[in-house]
């Protein structure tokens, strides 16, 4: 017989788990007892459980295992809502754990009970009560199978008190050896034709295409073909972005160089996309054909209903698609590739603004510069997003974090711990503005416990900067948006952490260096001015592709 706990626990270690991140409650002692006893998962103490979840999130994104995170019931299983959200729409493979209190006998009432299950289903893939010990085996398995398989995302379990405390007879079930279904024949072929026969093709890369094999098939894709590129804020470094074929990121919604550029062709191939990212086009009856090249057949609306469906594995997909597609002369794919090459000039003439506050564009180029090919940059959520995006050429797949789909605040600093602990030999730095720093900043600490290498930059402009900046844009008064800051180096330096102010634009170059260099946690308050944001991310940019 062998405790449910402790089934549990060899459950996940089966599984290939490393960590466990959380907040333990009273009705995870048994199962917190167990884990003390594995030799091959670690538990990361976190301050809120928010934070834990966007760390297990974030292990899930970068390793394909599903992370696992800890609550206890209640108010700690409602603090894991949000980062459930962002897992299931992000497509990171994340295990919840949550406890309960004894489903066969309680004397508390209904104290701190809510229906946990219920309230995980609309935003999970699985969701289960554990009431048979010696369930636990096939269960365990289901959520990870389940947040593992395309699309990835969150999974929950709940372990209650009394279910913990059983004894079972059931043994782990090992996981099984899976391959994901292939392409049909036929439809690589009409992909083929359509792509030969187009007068002007282009590859878009979304969210499901962001995936190591992928990427490399992708590549040689490009490489045969010639065919220009550009990828969704989620699909960003699946090719490295000095690729000559190029073309950008689609990080505004319409009117900016890559939507000229994809306004040039009349044949996209949309490869890995997922309707949680905002559209990097819109379809128009008469308009481009589209090939849709995807793990899952498409959500079809009145802007997107594909011509072409390709449906199965996508590295497989293209690796078809690359043995059998033939390239043609009569390609042209020129205008494209100028939108580019007119946006590059354009943005090179504002990188050496050394305005004070910090300039965006001056603030993108100069992390560029210091942060190596594999450096890892996790962002929050705000208005410099969209300028990271735009302007920050990712060299390798997941070296840039960033959440197009909840998009939500309080995730840099969680998500850039989870790399450092990931990568422990890589650059890490979280970005974060002042508003999303704050909302899970108490992780500092358990940034320097764990004794991670990592720097945050906070970009500090005392408000909520991106609502105020749509405030503005649709003529409504400033008002309501803007707060105080703590004195952020203090703020890290009573952490444990290094805390240093930039002072000038000057300064900004050598200070990131020297933080990256340095060992422990490394905090950088950058004052940033917001003001062009109306006219360099609407005005200027509309006018330039509507030129090309």
């Amino acid at each position: 017989m062998t405790k449910a706990s402790d089934l549990l626990v060899q459950c996940l270690e089966g599984e290939g788990v490393e960590y466990v991140f959380g907040v333990p409650g009273e009705e995870n002692l048994d199962f917190l007892d167990s884990l003390s006893r594995s030799v091959s998962i670690k538990l990361i103490l976190t301050r809120h459980e928010q934070g834990a979840g966007f760390m297990a999130a974030t292990y899930g994104r970068h390793t394909g295992k599903a992370g696992v995170c800890l609550a206890t019931l209640g108010p700690g299983a409602t603090n894991l809502v949000t980062a459930a959200a962002y897992a299931n729409l992000g497509g990171m493979p994340m295990l919840m754990i949550t406890g309960q209190k004894p489903i066969k006998r309680s004397k508390q009432g209904r104290f701190q009970i809510l229906d946990v299950v219920d309230m995980m289903r609309p935003i999970t893939k699985f969701t289960h009560q554990l009431a048979s010990a010696d369930n636990i085996p096939a269960r365990v398995r289901e959520a990870i199978r389940l947040a593992q398989e395309e699309k990835p995302g969150a999974t929950h379990l709940e372990l209650p008190e009394d279910i913990a405390s059983d004894d079972a007879d059931s043994v782990p079930i090992p996981p099984s050896f899976v391959r994901r279904p292939v392409p049909d024949g036929k439809a690589i072929a009409e992909a083929v034709r359509v792509i030969e026969s187009a007068r002007a093709p282009i590859f878009v890369f979304g969210a499901g295409a962001n995936r190591t094999m992928t990427s490399r098939m992708l590549e040689r894709l490009i490489d045969k073909t010639g065919i220009p590129f550009l990828t969704t804020q989620l699909g960003k470094g699946v090719i490295d972005e000095r690729h000559p074929k190029f073309v950008g990121c689609a990080a505004l919604s319409s009117g900016d160089f890559v939507h000229a550029a994809i306004g040039k062709a009349d044949v996209i191939v949309n490869i890995g996309h997922d309707v949680i990212e905002k559209p990097p086009f819109f379809m128009k009856t008469g308009g481009a054909m589209v090939v849709h090249v995807s793990n899952r057949t498409a959500e079809v609306d009145p802007v997107y209903f594909p011509q072409v469906e390709v449906i199965g594995d996508i590295a497989n997909a293209v690796w078809q698609m690359s043995e059998a597609v033939t390239p043609q002369a009569h390609w042209a794919c020129s205008g494209m590739l100028a939108a580019r090459a007119a946006e590059v000039a354009h943005r090179e003439a504002a990188v050496g603004d050394m305005r004070w506050p910090i300039y965006p564009q001056y603030l993108v180029d100069q992390v560029r510069k210091v942060m190596p090919d594999d450096g890892i940059i996790a962002l929050d959520n705000g208005i410099y997003k969209i300028w990271f995006a735009r302007n920050y050429m990712a060299h390798q797949a997941n070296t840039v974090l960033l959440d197009n789909a909840l998009a939500s605040m309080g995730a840099g600093l969680p998500s850039a711990m989870a790399s450092a602990m990931v990568y422990p030999e890589r650059k890490v730095m979280a970005i974060c503005g002042d508003g999303g720093f704050m909302m899970n900043s108490q992780e500092m600490e358990t940034a320097v416990r764990l004794g991670l290498n990592l720097t945050v930059l906070v970009l500090n402009d005392n408000s909520y900067g991106m609502i105020r900046w749509k405030q503005a844009i649709m003529g409504f008064e400033d008002w309501g948006l803007s707060y105080g800051n703590p004195d952020f180096v203090k703020y890290a330096e009573s952490y444990g952490a290094a805390g240093h102010r930039v002072t000038s634009a000057a300064m900004l170059p050598g200070l990131l260096a020297e933080c990256l260099a340095a060992k422990g946690v490394q905090l950088i308050d950058c004052p940033v001015d917001y003001s062009d944001n109306d006219r360099i991310l609407n005005h200027e940019i509309k006018a330039l592709s509507g030129g090309l």
